[in-house]
């Protein structure tokens, strides 16, 4: 049987001028602690990370 994942997105965080996000590492591995793995990034059009994928296997 073919696995199942489910999917989870983090914005990355934005400091004061809300154009260089944030490192992200402390959110990153909370999340990974839980499980989720980052698989993909979603970048705006015209440069920049808008959100970070992540998935982890459903637990059944």
């Amino acid at each position: 049987m073919p696995r199942e994942w489910e999917y989870e997105t983090l914005r990355p965080p934005r400091g004061a001028t809300q154009k260089e996000a944030e490192d992200p590492k402390e959110a990153l591995n909370e999340l990974g602690a839980e499980g989720w793995e980052l698989v993909d990034t979603i970048d705006y059009a015209d440069g920049g990370t808008k959100f970070l994928v992540l998935k982890r296997p459903v637990e059944r």
